[in-house]
């Protein structure tokens, strides 16, 4: 169904869909195989609560939910995904991470799948932030160095911030 309205992308585990509907990371595995069986792409979101940010497991949080749900994958199938950090406790609060913040967990995303698939597919997968990006933080948090994009939430309603979003790359 999706295809036939000329869907390319697809986005799972998003945070909402672990919590309300007990999405696990195993249950992620199966829905990757099946976007990727009919040719779409998943955005695989990832991310922390404020509790696990605190006690300072967030790093071998995320590690977790990427290796679950992602590393059964050849490097041709994991070529096709899309990673979207989403830290929970910046999704709707008005809270964001600081650039460094975003860059730190990002950069950590990198060198696991440098260490699971190699630099050069490392290299090549686009990591988004999606924690509450805004028109007046998005220059700041693309501008660091393994933060490929945006997926943007409630500011994608509003046309003119979502214009200067856009306008951050």
């Amino acid at each position: 169904m999706l295809k036939s309205a000329g869907v390319d992308y697809v986005i799972l585990g998003h945070s909402e869909r672990r919590e309300y509907f007990g999405e696990t990371d195993a249950l992620l595995a199966n829905k990757v195989d099946r976007v990727l069986e009919e040719g779409l792409r998943p955005i695989f979101c990832c991310g922390e609560s404020l509790p696990i940010r605190e006690e300072g497991t967030h790093e071998a949080h995320v590690r977790a939910q990427i290796s679950a749900s992602l590393f059964h994958l050849s490097p041709d199938q994991f070529s096709q995904i899309v990673i979207a950090y989403e830290p929970i406790w910046a999704i709707g609060t008005g809270r964001t991470a600081s650039p460094e913040q975003a860059q730190e967990m990002h950069a950590a995303i990198r060198s696991l799948l440098a260490e699971h698939f190699g630099t050069d597919i490392a290299d090549q997968t686009p990591i988004l932030y999606g924690g509450s990006v805004n028109a007046g933080n998005a220059v700041s948090l693309f501008s660091q160095p393994d933060v490929d994009g945006g997926l943007v939430g409630g500011a994608s309603l509003k046309a003119d911030e979502f214009l200067r979003i856009m306008d951050a790359f």
